[in-house]
């Protein structure tokens, strides 16, 4: 084993299943991010031997796609801010920073306080703060944190942030949300989105970064064409709006948005500078089916990596066996969750504890007590009903991972 093969297997073992210790000021951290006694004993065990329902995530697929990604936009000319409200993990976190990232994106406000407190410190909170509270809290954090960048799409908003920073004696960084025409969040492309970021420039206490614009029904669309399409089209006004800034003279050195599903198209966009793909890491059913350029059928650009591990609890009724993982461990997202390596079968988790492989022409039948393996429905929402994942390479337990950010929603 050379020394950097060590140290990479090291920081995965100890710098990872001891992230909330290795990164972060004691002071800052609840029991909760710490590893238990459990989870180190845990580490070198077989998968099969792991308690059910168990999160798994397969270092070799995971390590990969981070890489796949990475090689992909650096050749396009442009970067990745990973959106970390997928895996809510630091330690996957990390792995992406030390691959290349130029930075990462959190959802949620606590998301990246959990972030910062295990040490990343380039994080882009793409969701604006309009309260008060919240309002407060962001500027303690940006106090804390040189690189922490804070979203927003109106002019009263942007009057708010720039009474927040004034009264903790800081300059905010400011990107403005750019709505791509889903109407979820962001102000509206070309004048109303300039006369914003114009805002932005003239607050004594803030400073204007750029703007972000996240199409996330692009991503889905089945068909790469279709997609390639959808994502063009629907950021030329958002690449307009760019422009007309640049022109402006205002200082507008990101443009942040994309995804998972067009990272290899984003480029396109005149003036785009990095990718927010989250769901990249792990794969999901979702994804699977809406079909890469090189296969119309199945989107094969990144391996499912992550894995829900189950134990077949009931096998006497015909035509059907009952798992361990239901609607607590798996979700209810369509599509269901995907038996691994498995065909003729379907699975199902509408129940709250239980879930149903049914038989139609199966490849085999499960008895009880029999193990199988699930690629998650939608990643996001069931990474955040566990506590901790396992990092497993050739199907043994390298590293437990705490999932930091689990239910920090707010």
């Amino acid at each position: 084993m050379t020394r950097n093969d060590f140290s990479r297997r090291r920081f995965i073992r100890d710098g990872a299943v001891a992230s909330a210790a290795a990164w972060a000021a004691p002071a800052a951290l609840s029991a909760a991010t710490h590893p238990s006694n459990a989870d180190y004993l845990e580490v070198g065990l077989p998968k099969a031997d792991l308690l059910t329902p168990a999160l798994c995530v397969d270092l070799d697929a995971l390590e990969g796609n981070i890489d796949t990604m990475q090689s992909t936009v650096s050749a396009n000319g442009i970067g990745v801010r990973p959106h970390t409200k997928t895996h809510k993990t630091p330690a996957i976190a990390h792995l992406q920073m030390a691959r290349g990232a130029v930075g990462i994106c959190t959802a949620k406000l606590t998301e990246a306080e959990v972030m910062f407190e295990h040490g990343l410190d380039e994080i882009l909170l793409t969701t604006p703060n309009v309260s008060a509270a919240k309002l407060r809290r962001a500027m303690q954090l940006r106090r804390r944190c040189d690189g922490f960048v804070q979203a927003v799409d109106t002019e009263a908003n942007a009057r708010d942030l720039d009474a927040a920073a004034r009264e903790a004696g800081i300059i905010a960084d400011i990107v403005v949300d750019v709505d791509p025409g889903g109407h979820r969040t962001g102000v509206t492309a070309g004048e109303p989105a300039l006369a914003l970021a114009q805002l932005v420039d003239r607050s004594a206490n803030l400073r204007l970064r750029g703007m972000l614009c996240y199409d996330g029904g692009a991503q889905h669309v089945s068909g790469f064409a279709a997609r390639r399409t959808r994502a063009i089209e629907g950021l030329a006004p958002a690449a307009e709006t760019f422009s007309r800034m640049q022109q402006s003279g205002l200082n507008v050195e990101i443009f942040s948005g994309g995804g998972t599903g067009t990272y290899n198209i984003d480029h396109a966009t005149p003036g785009f500078t990095d990718v927010q793909g989250g769901s990249y890491v792990f794969l999901d059913a979702q994804y699977l089916g809406i079909g890469g350029e090189d296969d119309d059928d199945t989107y094969n650009d990144f391996r499912p990596s992550l894995t829900i591990l189950t134990t077949v609890v009931n096998a006497q009724y015909e035509g059907r066996a009952t798992t361990d993982a239901g609607a607590k461990s798996c979700t209810i997202n369509r599509p269901w969750s995907i038996v691994v390596g498995e065909t003729g079968m379907s699975y199902t988790s509408g129940s709250d504890e239980f879930g149903t492989v049914r038989y139609e022409n199966p490849s085999r039948i499960y008895q009880a007590a029999d193990r199988l393996e699930l690629i998650v429905s939608h990643c996001d929402p069931v990474v955040n009903l566990y506590d901790k994942m396992y990092a497993t390479r050739n199907d043994r337990v390298e590293a437990v991972w705490p999932i930091a950010c689990r239910g920090r929603n707010q």
